[in-house]
């Protein structure tokens, strides 16, 4: 077979017509000829950090809309599905992922749970660990979000992290807000790459101390217009991730629209294509192909450089995406869970209180962005219990265990999620993925919670009593079942239900699953109650 167009080559940073012989999915030759037709082949692109939990959908529907959109490939970390099913679950995301023709790299997750602060469903210690390092489907050891333990060398999280690099494989770190000599603390223990950064400045730090950067643009946490100057000042160590993807942005683009975007910033080509296609390759060391005679015959084929218009990506030598349609269908997906709760009653979600007029703590969502603030504002109280505020946005925030049944409700309260009337839930719930909701009451936020335990997991919005709408993801609680086309639609309307009850947030549900991740600063709830990630200790509700 051979594959005709304008070739171009990262490496010697040119373009130049070419007839690319494949055969047995690998290209044998390349040729350069006076003529060829006037569209650009170049490498496939590589999400070089997601977890694909995050899109609410398994491999095998992720697969057909990246492929549509130039993706070959993603550096996919499974610590969602781990934290919830342990190494079965971790398991279920490679055989899942063997039943399409895409290449998923899978990590093994370094912080099961990610601290000691909340409940989890499963547990990886070093030796399990050590051994998911040993299998051949496993490429990395994930971001180890346990920075404090790097830092203070912790024995388990540096046997984690030595047990990578006796299998010669690569550390992700996960370091929000490291500078100077810390961030150098946190690299020589070896770890290789952060896509936490939040500023151009901590970047260039982490860059000092060794490190390449992801530039994250998700659904929630949007980095790239803070480091995108990254790709001029060193293209040799950055790389695009997507971190977090909702369906709903998936159906629409993925790591083609960072490419898209550099272009039109007037940033280099090569440059941009080298962090896109080359870095992750190169750093993985992935069995990926990058337009060289004997590697495997993965690129794209594209209308032009300007608009970067996707016509075909290709695969092994194979076409996995024509005009915007995957050439490949749909697969059984079998469910795997961890879901052992009772129902709820509104009394669980009270704040009793016996001061008048007191001071609250209170978690201040930032819009774009998994780094919250920590705001001590007035509390409201009525009848000696602590209620929403509604006009001055100041929600009640929950968090429910859904490992164990009967244990008490985590409560806190939160600012700038903007809701007017009712509550939304949602089992998505960084890392351990307990029930988490947001409301402006305890009759309302009680309904969210109670949808979500009868569907054993998923998302919920409750305009009012009776009015509740539940999106089910069966798988885990955190992936649906259907198709990523039917996922993405599904997810559209309850994310604009979701809206309907008066929040700004471009990605509310995004948004509100980050607010128990406890490895982000500044101030996060768990199921066991307020925590503060400065200190990395709880605190108090009430000043």
């Amino acid at each position: 077979m051979v594959i005709s167009g304008q070739l171009v080559d990262i490496f010697n940073r040119r373009i130049y017509p070419a007839d690319i012989q494949i055969e047995n999915g690998t290209i044998s030759t390349i040729n350069e000829v006076a003529t060829a037709p006037d569209r650009y082949i170049m490498p496939g692109f590589v999400d070089a950090h997601i977890h694909i939990e995050s899109s609410m959908l398994v491999p095998s529907a992720f697969a057909p809309l990246a492929v549509t959109h130039g993706t070959v490939a993603t550096v996919s970390d499974p610590h969602e599905i781990a934290n919830v099913c342990s190494v079965p679950g971790v398991r279920y995301m490679i055989e899942n992922s063997k039943t399409v023709p895409f290449k998923f790299f899978f990590g093994a997750p370094s912080c099961v749970p990610a601290t000691g602060f909340e409940t989890a469903g499963a547990l990886l210690n070093a030796d399990a660990v050590a051994e998911l390092l040993a299998d051949k489907d496993i490429w990395y050891l994930s971001e180890m979000m346990n920075y404090p333990g790097v830092l203070h060398n912790d024995t388990e999280v540096m046997a984690k992290i030595n047990a990578a690099h006796k299998a010669g494989k690569p550390v992700d770190g996960h370091a929000p807000g490291l500078r100077g000599n810390t961030a150098i603390a946190y690299a020589n223990a070896g770890i290789t790459t952060d896509h936490e950064c939040f500023s151009l400045e901590e970047a260039l730090d982490k860059i000092a101390a060794g490190m390449h950067i992801l530039i994250r643009e998700g659904s929630a946490a949007k980095n790239y217009e803070a480091l995108c100057e990254l790709l001029r000042l060193h293209p040799e160590r950055v790389m695009f991730c997507s971190d977090d993807k909702h369906p709903d942005e998936l159906v629409v683009n993925h790591i083609n629209s960072l490419v898209s975007r550099s272009l039109a910033k007037g940033y280099d080509l090569y440059d941009v294509l080298r962090a896109a296609c080359v870095n992750p390759v190169l750093h993985y060391k992935l069995p990926v192909g990058l337009l060289r005679k004997g590697d495997p015959a993965d690129f794209v084929i594209v209308e032009n450089l300007s608009g970067l218009k996707i016509l075909e990506t290709w695969i092994d030598g194979k076409p996995a995406a024509i005009n915007g349609v995957a050439q490949f269908g749909e697969v059984p997906v079998p469910t795997i869970n961890n879901f052992n709760t009772n129902v709820r009653k509104p009394s669980d979600f009270v704040v009793k209180t016996d001061k008048n007029d007191c001071q609250i703590r209170v978690i201040e969502a930032i819009e774009g962005q998994l780094i919250t603030n920590c705001v001590e504002l007035p509390a409201t109280v009525v009848n000696g219990e602590v209620i929403s505020d509604t006009n001055h946005d100041i929600l009640k925030i929950v968090v429910v265990n859904r490992y164990q049944p009967d244990m008490p409700v985590s409560v806190g309260f939160i600012k700038n999620i903007g809701l007017k009337k009712g509550a939304m839930a949602s089992t998505v719930g960084h890392d351990c993925h307990n029930i988490i909701a947001v409301g402006v009451d305890d009759i309302t936020i009680c309904a969210a919670v109670n949808a979500l335990i009868d569907a054993k997991g998923g998302i919920s919005v409750v305009q009012d009593e009776g009015n509740i709408s539940c999106m089910p993801l069966p798988v885990g609680g955190l992936m649906s079942d259907k198709n990523g086309r039917e996922t993405a639609r599904n997810y559209t309307e309850i994310d604009g239900k979701a809206k309907e009850l008066g929040t700004p947030l471009k990605a509310p549900f995004m948004t509100l699953s980050f607010m128990a991740l406890l490895v982000i600063p500044s101030l996060k709830l768990s199921d066991k109650g307020l925590f503060d990630g400065g200190s990395f200790r709880f605190t108090d509700l009430i000043v």
